[in-house]
């Protein structure tokens, strides 16, 4: 071979090579992975530990739980689009393909709106990608004002002040914080103070826009993706990100209501009972009427209260004159607007909790007597957690919504004499998990063996008070689980809101 030719070959593989290490550079440079791939083709949408935007949306987490978790980054997207264009980016280049043959290699992330509920992993998750959506939070009116078109992130406590000028409110949450996309698809359904008059929260939405797995956006309606529509009423973030949710409105203008406190004694909680038990007679039912027996233990303390809301301006309305002639220590019932109801309400919670665990089941109206055995019981199964630190317990018995049937939570509609009780137990220190956990697990297992005996119990579990322990979509019935997950399959067949979205209430465990 001439020194022509071997020089040349030399130079071509120097060529070779140097065109190597420059591709190797390139591709260094490159974003590595998801959150670097997201900041690179969504400018001004992420954000890492240091920065304060990520600190801030960490911290502002109801529970402790939540607050403990540490993402990657923070995707804050400001619209449908930006939603699905990171859904796109997660599925890029075969990753969505691998998500049902290997789990692990897909990104993981969760998906936030108000951050309200109490366990770990539900809207924020570690070293993965928290979608934090609380920078879509319009709201717009349609001309006629029958129709509320509210950003997926939105918080329903800043939504109700702008709806009071029109004399209208939606169904939302209770209590300032709560956000409006959990709070509406989960059952978060809803439970809000026009429950008993006008079913679960999520029986009054007309349509959702939902960014689906491939990252097409939909409009799913009564009259389109029909199927999408009926399951995003209960069945949580197992479908989609939804990004709108257009609601009823309703006329609101005054509405009466507010705490009661009462002295924590045997014959104040046995008229409570008896007032309860009527109250949730058939033959007394009043649409109009919401309230709740609160029982709380703080400080090594009992006490007993009740939550008295009227939806109609009517002040000391005769439907709750069982509950208001009991002797009382004090109240703040009042005639207000629905908006200032929520944050008077509100007054009542901790703006946070540390660590947590809240339970829920519900029942057929039953005879006082097995509601003071459930008060009862109660008493002695918390009375000796009061040495942890910072411990707080309440006992929460209210009617449960009047479902209309347009949902896919499993309940007949109609039915006006169903309670739900909710024990949630908050306590300071990760040492004391196994006292409390255990403990509260026992006496809402005790309470449903109680039920059981009376044939009263019904399996139903209402999502937005459940524990991750209990089995949510399963309490809906098999007929609702299998059409879910038919569902899940036609508009996510490769499983990735189950499997990249840990959090949550899976339809396949």
């Amino acid at each position: 071979m001439s020194r022509f030719c071997l020089n040349f070959l030399r130079l071509v593989a120097l060529l070779h090579v140097v065109a190597i290490a420059a591709g190797q550079q390139r591709q260094e440079q490159q974003p590595t992975n998801i959150c670097q791939q997201a900041a690179s083709r969504l400018p001004g949408r992420i954000s890492y530990p240091a920065d304060p935007v990520y600190q801030s949306s960490r911290e502002s987490y109801y529970s402790g739980f939540e607050r403990a978790l540490a993402p990657g980054c923070i995707f804050r997207p400001s619209n449908a689009a930006e939603v699905s264009q990171f859904i796109k980016l997660v599925t890029a280049d075969g990753q969505y393909g691998n998500v049902s043959r290997s789990p692990n290699r897909s990104p993981k992330f969760a998906v936030r709106g108000g951050g309200h509920t109490l366990f770990s992993g539900a809207a924020n998750i570690d070293g993965g990608v928290t979608i934090d959506l609380r920078e879509i939070k319009s709201l717009a009116l349609s001309q006629d004002r029958k129709v509320a078109s509210i950003g997926g992130g939105a918080v329903w406590s800043d939504i109700y002040p702008q709806l009071v000028q029109y004399n209208l409110t939606v169904m939302g949450g209770r209590v300032p914080g709560v956000g409006v996309g959990g709070f509406a698809t989960g059952v978060q359904g809803g439970v809000h103070f026009l429950n008993q008059r006008h079913g679960w929260s999520c029986d009054n939405i007309y349509g959702y826009e939902v960014v689906l797995a491939s990252g097409e956006i939909v409009y799913a309606t009564a009259n389109s993706y029909q199927d999408l529509w009926l399951s995003l009423k209960g069945g949580s973030n197992n479908f989609g990100i939804v990004t709108r949710f257009d609601v009823a409105t309703f006329p609101q203008g005054l509405m009466w209501g507010g705490i009661i406190l009462f002295n924590y004694t045997k014959s104040v909680l046995d008229a409570q009972a008896r007032a309860f038990s009527n109250f949730m007679n058939p033959k007394n039912f009043d649409s109009a009427a919401d309230m709740g027996i609160i029982l709380g233990f703080k400080n090594n303390t009992f006490t007993v209260a009740n939550s008295l809301f009227y939806v109609d301006p009517v002040a000391n309305p005769k439907t709750y004159q069982s509950f208001t002639s009991i002797p009382s220590l004090g109240n703040t019932l009042a005639l207000t607007d629905a908006s200032n109801m929520v944050v008077q309400f509100g007054r009542n919670l901790p703006p946070t909790i540390p660590r947590s665990l809240q339970l829920v089941y519900s029942f057929k109206n039953t005879d006082a007597a097995i509601y003071t055995k459930l008060i009862q019981q109660w008493e002695t199964d918390i009375k000796p957690l009061g040495n942890v630190p910072g411990m707080i317990c309440q006992f929460l018995i209210q009617p449960q919504p009047v479902s209309n049937g347009t949902n896919s939570l499993g309940l007949k509609a109609g039915e006006t004499d169903v309670v739900m009780a909710i024990i949630t137990a908050a306590y300071e220190n990760a040492a004391d998990d196994a006292a409390v956990q255990p403990r509260v697990q026992a006496l809402v297992d005790k309470h449903e063996r109680l039920l059981r005996k009376q044939r009263v119990y019904i399996p139903f579990k209402y999502l937005n008070y459940a524990d991750i322990t209990q089995d949510v979509i399963g309490s809906y019935g098999p007929h609702i689980q299998r059409r879910l997950r038919a569902v899940s399959k036609k508009y996510d067949p490769e499983g990735l809101f189950q499997r990249s979205v840990p959090g949550g209430f899976k339809l396949w465990k």
